[in-house]
């Protein structure tokens, strides 16, 4: 299983407001360039995010973006699921509508797939982007 550069990207750039949290608002240009994702593309993602309820818009020439709660009220699941939709490793076990199998009541595979998707789900929904930043202190070279 493997997670698009939606979802990989849309993390990084929360990550980056994370990291300015309770500051003036930032402008995508600063963040795409931080984060080394183009302009055209971070517009797309943080359109995305700002519909999911996760950053809001501030307008105006100090305007720019801000987290819509604060980073330990953000976990990686919320910013994963805006960008990817529902965690599911196989779509008969999607947290959301699950397509319909004829053999679910039999299949073993799925029982393993319900397990992977609930333990990925955990973790992602453990983590918060205040406790990302807490883990950026400790890096070697404090590098993001």
């Amino acid at each position: 299983m493997r997670l698009s550069t939606r979802g990989h990207y849309g993390l990084k750039a929360m990550f980056d407001l994370a990291q300015h949290y309770g500051s003036e608002p930032i402008p995508l240009k600063t963040v795409a360039e931080r984060q080394n994702i183009s302009d055209n593309y971070l517009e797309q993602l943080i359109a995305i995010l700002r519909k999911a309820g996760l950053v809001k818009s501030i307008r105006g020439s100090q305007g720019g973006y801000i987290l819509a709660r604060e980073p330990g009220n953000i976990t990686v699941g919320d910013i994963i699921r805006a960008m990817e939709g529902p965690i599911a490793p196989v779509d008969c076990v999607s947290e959301v509508e699950p397509t319909e199998c004829i053999q679910a009541d039999s299949c073993i595979t799925r029982t393993v797939w319900a397990r992977v998707r609930d333990r990925l789900a955990e973790v992602m929904d453990s983590i918060s982007l205040a406790d990302m930043l807490r883990d950026a202190e400790n890096l070697p070279d404090n590098k993001q």
